[in-house]
Parts: structure tokens; C-alpha cells; sequence
């Protein structure tokens, strides 16, 4: 298969995205990436990030709802940031900031409104273990972080733990899981804390 060209639109915004062979969902808009995004409300001048960005479409969604420059994009994978940044240029969205990074090692930034992600299934989860830990860390005291899965109960309980609390909704198969961060702890040690009192 080669590079191809597919159409989506998303919340009002026609988006044209480059894709290729090897890259997530290489053939069509990820449907758990449309039940995520089914919730998502963005609001010009919030911050944005799109972990694991695959071909780019949460981030370019986001830059045309937020600003360009308000949005960063990141993915473990080379090719999909390269793919990523032609989205960009392709949406009229090139201020985007696109970063190959392993989770958010080499990304700069905090402060974020909002970051989402659509994990990589493993069964060890140690790559969602990061993003949900690591993602916290990333957010303002206010600010969201929005996963879709195909799994329920361990998502469920680390960003409980994490975030102390999630909200979970079903969406055409898969878990659109969205937790707000309310402290600067994880909510799992301010209870140890509390507990030690």
C-alpha cells in the first residue's frame, strides 16, 4: 500500500490527511479516535497536546479549534511526526509544534488545557503507565487528560489513582476516559499523606 490521501470531517473542520503503511489506522479515521474527539470541546487559546499523534488528526483538529501555536504533537515514531508535520502544512495549521519523542521525554512544554491520547495496546501497559503519570505532571491545575481504549478496568483505576477520579463513557465500542487534575499530587499520595497524619 502506498502513501494515501483520506477526507475526514471532525466537529465542523474538513481535514485532507497524508497517510502510509505501518502508520495507526493507515486507511481511515480511527473510530476510537472519533468516539475521543465526539467529547472533546475546544476552545480558542487552550493548550493542546496529542500524544502518540500518528498521522496528526487530534492535533490538527486542536490547531484549527485552539491556534497552531498552541499545539504540540508528538509520537515515538519518526515517520509519523514527518507525516504528522505535512498534515500540518496540508490543514494550514504549520505552527504546530511536532516532536519525536518517547511519551513526553523530549517534549518542552507544560501548562497544557488538555492532553489526549489513544494509547498503543500492550499488554504490559507500561507505555500507558507513563502517558497517564507523566500526563498529569503536564496539565494545569484544571486541565484534562482525555484517553480512548478498548479496555476498561485497568484505564478505570490508574487515572482514578492518578487523577482521583475519571469519568468513563462507552462510544461505539471502545472507553473514552476523561480525568481532571483538581491538585498538584497524585491523589494516591496525598492519601498515603493523609493516611500517615
Amino acid at each position: 500500500m502506498a502513501n494515501a490521501v483520506i477526507a475526514a470531517e471532525i466537529q465542523g473542520e474538513r481535514l485532507e490527511l497524508e497517510t502510509q503503511p505501518g502508520l495507526f489506522s493507515p486507511e481511515h479515521v480511527d473510530r476510537g479516535t472519533l468516539a475521543m474527539l465526539s467529547v472533546v470541546e475546544f476552545r480558542p487559546g487552550m493548550r493542546v497536546m496529542d500524544l502518540g499523534c500518528g498521522c496528526g488528526v487530534v492535533g490538527i483538529l486542536a490547531a484549527r479549534k485552539c491556534g497552531a501555536g498552541n499545539v504540540v504533537m508528538s509520537d515515538v515514531d519518526p515517520s509519523a511526526v514527518e507525516v504528522a508535520r505535512r498534515n500540518a502544512v496540508r490543514n494550514g495549521v504549520e505552527g504546530v509544534n511536532c516532536v519525536v519523542s518517547d511519551g513526553f521525554r523530549s517534549v518542552a512544554e507544560a501548562g497544557f488545557d488538555l492532553i489526549l491520547s489513544n494509547p498503543p495496546y500492550q499488554t504490559d501497559f507500561s507505555v500507558a503507565k507513563a502517558f497517564v503519570e507523566k500526563g498529569f505532571n503536564r496539565l494545569k491545575i484544571g486541565g484534562r487528560m482525555l484517553m480512548v481504549t478498548k479496555r476498561r478496568d485497568w484505564y478505570r483505576n490508574k487515572l482514578a489513582a492518578i487523577f482521583g477520579g475519571v469519568r468513563v463513557r462507552e462510544i461505539d465500542g471502545y472507553f473514552v476516559f476523561e480525568a481532571e487534575k483538581r491538585q498538584s499530587a497524585y491523589a494516591n499520595a496525598v492519601h498515603r499523606r493523609r493516611g500517615n497524619a
